[in-house]
């Protein structure tokens, strides 16, 4: 995209703003059947890790919305938090919209340039900002994550009111506690630092809060956007009493049992075709080589995971049921998804974890999972959670950036389907939703396809059209030097080992969504040509890898 075409959209929509402020008691040009949107976006949830999916956990409530909804098998993200978040409120890919790499892990080439600042860009309109002209009220609650200073919270990306976590993460609880020694910690409300109260739990709290705003007096027939970003099931992995000791026992045959099984299970659904291989993780121990305490530990860490996703389950259940019950779900669109692949890092070697957590935490087996623990899966059961794939967050492989996706369209199609989807078809699909019926429809549908490769989902959703994106789509990934390219069922990756080979591996998606057989040497010319397309995505988009290599958030085991 130009900077004339840019600094012209910068306008365009300034304009549209400020007329949609002028005539808010006005509301001969919006029509009285604009949908209320709603999206939920979970965090480091696994593919796996809801019953629709495969799993074993209870999830009723998502498993009741999924009967209502599009499904979407190959729905594609970020392998991180931030830069999915980037996307999905913009439309355009992370390395032009400030989020080239993570606030924190730029190599030296990356520091202070455009593209990888670590805070959103504001050269780029986000979802409610967009939607003022059309007379949306715009509420978002949960984990922001996209920039702590003036000009780049919530408040002022265009959200009338807003209950967020600015941090990547915290203790689910009161206390605050920060994901590591020295981080801080700060939660807003229409941007103004706020403290918590006493009994403050993540997935309940910003569920209340979701559920005042849109109970708040809205003027005539205004409808709502809603972005509810829990922070659940990001580690450190905390849940109320109640839920703590719900899968006591399950999870005592161990990871690789588990995973087996929701491979059974996701097979049985027709996710994937019976004889398709999945990838085993070599840097993970068999369960018969632990001993018997490390066996109640690793069982320990996945009921109170499982605990933490029956309670968002729940949590989200709440919020539909209020639609229903004010009489909202008819005409409202329900997005849900999770922001990348299950958290599968050792996290003690983040900062100085390994020494900061045993000395200020109480992780016995009686008390993991409670207000002042702090654990998390590991990779051990994150190969679980992502199912057929392999990897897990912050790798380019499917385990890292395939997610759980659906969505409840209420004039829209059932079912499941294989068609390929992107985080960054979310905006496109979102202001064409809000443009139904209104006069400004086809002025701002010639000025949207300016914004970003993504696609709006709206006809697909309603039955109009088969497919989303071309059946040769492409697609690129980059993060911490780690890259991929997709090109229909073609994927090419490029990982240090012991997660790659140091050079492009070529997969058929189709027949080998785990990526176990690297079909490169047997098709040289395919893998080099998409080797040049990944290369022209990086041109197009800015990228910088770092010239020190890959750069993980946190290195694995």
């Amino acid at each position: 995209m130009t900077v004339r075409i840019i600094l012209e959209l910068q306008l365009f929509f300034l304009l549209m703003a400020l007329v949609g402020c002028n005539d808010r008691g006005e509301t001969d040009d919006r029509s009285s059947k604009a949908p209320n949107i709603v999206i939920i976006l979970a965090d480091d949830l696994g593919y796996s890790d809801i019953g629709f999916f495969g799993s074993e956990i209870r999830t009723p409530y998502l498993d009741a919305l999924a009967n209502d909804s599009m499904v979407f098998s190959n729905f594609y993200a970020s392998p991180n938090c931030s830069p999915t978040r980037a996307m999905l409120l913009t439309g355009v890919d992370h390395h032009v919209n400030g989020l080239g790499t993570m606030y924190g892990y730029w190599a030296d080439n990356q520091r202070n340039k455009k593209g990888f600042e670590g805070y959103l860009s504001r050269d780029y309109p986000t979802i409610p900002e967009l939607l003022k002209p059309y007379g949306y009220r715009n509420y978002m609650v949960g984990k922001w994550h996209l920039g702590k200073t003036a000009g780049h919270i919530p408040a002022d990306r265009g959200f009338d009111r807003s209950f967020t976590l600015l941090e990547g993460g915290a203790s689910h609880f009161s206390d605050a506690a920060p994901l590591a020694r020295g981080r801080k910690v700060n939660y807003l409300e229409d941007g103004v630092k706020v403290d918590l109260p006493a009994d403050f739990y993540s997935s309940d709290y910003y569920t209340d809060k979701a559920i005042s705003y849109i109970g708040e007096e809205r003027e005539g027939n205004t409808p709502f956007f809603i972005y509810i970003a829990y922070s659940a099931v990001h580690w450190p992995l905390q849940v109320p009493d109640d839920y703590i000791d719900r899968y006591k026992g399950r999870y005592d045959a161990g990871y690789n049992q588990l995973r087996s099984q929701r491979i059974l299970n996701m097979k049985s659904k027709g996710l994937f075709p019976h004889d398709a291989p999945y990838a085993e993780t070599p840097y993970v121990p068999d369960w018969g080589q632990l001993t018997v305490e490390q066996k109640k530990v690793e069982a320990r860490k996945m009921e109170v995971y499982a605990g933490m996703v029956e309670n968002l389950d729940f949590n989200i259940g709440r919020f539909i049921n209020h639609l229903k019950e004010t009489g909202e779900y008819d005409n409202t669109v329900i997005l849900f998804l999770s922001d990348n692949g299950p958290e599968g890092n050792d996290l003690n070697l983040l900062a100085d974890n390994s020494e900061w957590i045993p000395a200020h935490f109480d992780n016995s087996l009686e008390n993991m999972g409670r207000i002042d623990s702090y654990i998390f899966t590991g990779a051990n059961w994150a190969q679980a959670s992502a199912g057929m794939f392999r990897n897990f967050k912050s790798f380019v492989n499917d385990g890292g950036i395939r997610v759980p996706a659906m969505i409840r369209h209420p004039e829209g199609h059932v079912g499941r389907t294989q068609a390929y989807a992107h985080v960054k078809d979310i905006l496109p699909t979102v202001i064409n939703l809000a443009q139904s019926n209104n006069a400004k429809r086809k002025q701002l549908d010639n000025t949207i396809e300016l914004i970003g490769d993504g696609k709006s989902m709206q006809k697909f959703l309603e039955g109009k059209i088969d497919t989303i994106h071309e059946q040769d789509f492409r697609q690129g990934w980059e993060l911490f030097g780690r890259r991929a390219f997709r090109q229909g069922k073609w994927k090419i990756v490029l990982q240090v080992p012991p997660y790659g080979k140091g050079s492009w591996q070529l997969f058929d998606m189709e027949k080998d969504p785990g990526e176990i057989n690297d079909l490169s040497s047997e098709l040289p010319d395919l893998t080099s040509q998409l080797a040049n397309a990944w290369n022209k995505y990086a041109k197009e988009n800015n990228i910088i890898l770092p010239t020190d290599g890959e750069r993980p958030y946190v290195v694995n085991r």
